[in-house]
């Protein structure tokens, strides 16, 4: 009976957050472009000066990661996001085209739920609450019960910089009694226009099934590709930077790595080199054992924990030094973890003969997990780049960079963002680095440019220009004569003395009227009509016309 009325009581504060953010929003989307960059620059400001509280915070509270890292998280989350939106126009009048007569007015959502991770916890609240403002919308979040505390304090945060701005009280805010049933309640709710989902893949299947329009990220799975051509050393550097941030819990990070065999040596010494350890047959059974629960999903006690704790944990030593744990592969499937995503420094490497061979390889594991997230490649070969590029089902391809922070537009130019859309290919709405376009509509005003009386003049099609270089047949341009095209069929020999009369009328179809007699005498003085005549024909046409 506690637990019900527990859920009952949760329901009802999910529903009155709702509510008051619903006129809050009214009232917010009265305000000027220029006030709501205010208030978004100076939620921003107050967020990073509370970067080191928050983030030693939530590593304290979740066990994931490193405080030092979690401290860059929430300053990108604040100053580098809002370095990137604030020119952006989304209210009112977001472009006027004066030359097409065609404008655009930015038209906010309303209310808008979005689902926290315990990965994340801090710096996804900062990031989401900037974008969501910046379109002009309200948010509401339900923090995951394992991040509560630090949840807590950065809505708490968010909440008195969005006050002294002069937004409007529930403008942003979150459910504090975390029930799956409050959840649900937000998710299901009519007065919310979009779910702003980012967690484990349950949850967001389950925002998507509840019908309100949903965009989300996805599980990442994300190879890395050392190609012949790369600069081992630093690929070998940027791969361990990245897995070894936050202890690997941001999901654009590497999970793999596929090296040519022609370089393995090379790359092995490198690795070895920059702490990375290779665990033999016996140690990777191990680990792999503990790295999924029995249903397939990750084990929650080994996300976010160094290489060092993990190597202890599942029974064998490892030096010092070691910073990743890598366990050669030759399988891909479900139940092997190394071809899956982990959330913490470990990775599968494997050894392919070419880079055709990497491309099968990396379609391989995307499948198996990760579809439509992120690849990463260690190259100088353009061409490499290219093939991959057209090829591969992810929608970030990071190029001579650590994955982890290239996929959040840290150390890339792609736009920043904690919430990676994985597509169509991956089960989501978006492909998108997720901005505050992405949570706006877009009013479309278009201006009368043309009258029915218009519609019914065929086109103008512009004569083409006569040269004297003959035309040369390719395989993708073969010569075609006109008489082959049935749009401008005539028989294939016209007797003379029939020319005149057959060719007396105007030809509608080009919009104007051709002087027929010119084409008749033509005709006429050329005698019979045949495919090989025709260019005399022409030129005799154009002479009389140009007379």
């Amino acid at each position: 009976m506690v637990a019900l009325d527990k859920d009952l009581q949760s329901r009802q504060l999910a529903r009155e957050l709702v509510r008051n953010a619903k006129q809050a929003q009214k009232v917010f989307a009265t305000f000027s472009q220029e006030k709501i960059d205010s208030i978004v620059k100076h939620i921003a400001i107050e967020s990073a000066l509370h970067a080191e509280e928050l983030a030693k915070m939530a590593n304290e509270e979740t066990g994931f990661g490193k405080w030092q890292d979690k401290v860059l998280k929430n300053t990108f989350a604040s100053l580098r996001v809002y370095e990137h939106i604030k020119d952006l126009k989304t209210v009112g009048i977001i472009n006027d085209d004066k030359i097409n007569k065609v404008m655009d007015v930015g038209v906010p959502l309303g209310v808008i739920t979005a689902l926290v991770p315990s990965t994340n916890p801090t710096s996804t609240i900062i990031y989401k609450t900037l974008i969501a403002l910046k379109a002009g919308n309200a948010i509401v979040f339900s923090p995951h019960p394992n991040a509560k505390a630090c949840s807590f304090r950065t809505l708490e945060i968010v909440k008195k910089a969005a006050l002294e701005a002069g937004a409007p009280a529930g403008i942003v805010d979150g459910v504090t009694m975390l029930t799956l049933e409050a959840t649900k309640e937000l998710m299901h709710s009519k007065d919310v226009s979009l779910i702003l989902a980012t967690g484990g893949e349950a949850m967001v299947r389950a925002a998507y099934a509840s019908g309100t329009p949903t965009i989300s990220g996805g599980p990442g799975n994300g190879p890395a590709f050392i190609e012949r051509s790369a600069d081992i050393k630093k690929a070998v550097s940027d791969i361990i930077t990245s897995k070894t941030f936050d202890n690997g819990v941001i999901c654009a990070s590497e999970q793999s790595i596929i090296v040519e065999r022609c370089i393995y040596n090379e790359v092995h010494r490198e690795l070895l080199a920059q702490g990375a350890y290779f665990m033999n047959e016996d140690e990777a059974k191990r680990m792999a054992s503990m790295l999924l629960r029995a249903n397939g999903t990750i084990n929650p006690e080994v996300v976010g924990k160094d290489a060092i704790y993990l190597s202890q944990r599942a029974g064998f030593t490892v030096p010092a030094n070691t910073s990743v744990l890598i366990a050669l592969q030759e399988t891909v499937s479900p139940k092997n973890p190394y071809s899956r995503e982990k959330l913490c420094p470990i990775l599968g490497m494997y050894i392919e003969e070419d880079w055709k061979s990497a491309c099968h390889r990396v379609v391989d594991l995307l499948t198996n997990e990760g579809l439509g997230h992120t690849l990463v490649i260690h190259t100088q070969n353009e061409d490499v780049i290219r093939q991959f590029s057209l090829e591969k089902p992810v929608n970030r391809i990071l190029i001579n960079t650590p994955a982890a922070l290239g996929g959040i537009g840290a150390t890339t130019n792609l736009t920043p963002a904690l919430t990676l859309g994985c597509g169509a290919v991956g089960g989501g709405s978006s492909s998108d680095n997720v901005g505050p376009m992405n949570l706006l509509n877009v009013r479309k005003v278009g201006y009368g440019v043309r009258s029915i009386d218009d519609l019914k003049q065929p086109a103008q099609v512009s004569a083409p220009t006569c040269s004297a270089q003959p035309v040369t047949a390719t395989a993708s341009h073969p010569q075609v004569s006109i008489l082959d095209d049935d749009r401008f069929h005539r028989p294939s020999v016209v007797p003379a003395a029939a020319a005149p009369a057959a060719y007396q009328q105007s030809d509608d179809r080009f919009g104007h009227a051709i002087n027929t007699a010119s084409i008749a005498e033509a005709v006429v003085a050329q005698g019979d009509i045949t495919e090989e005549n025709v260019e005399q024909i022409i030129k005799a046409v154009l002479g009389r016309l140009n007379k």
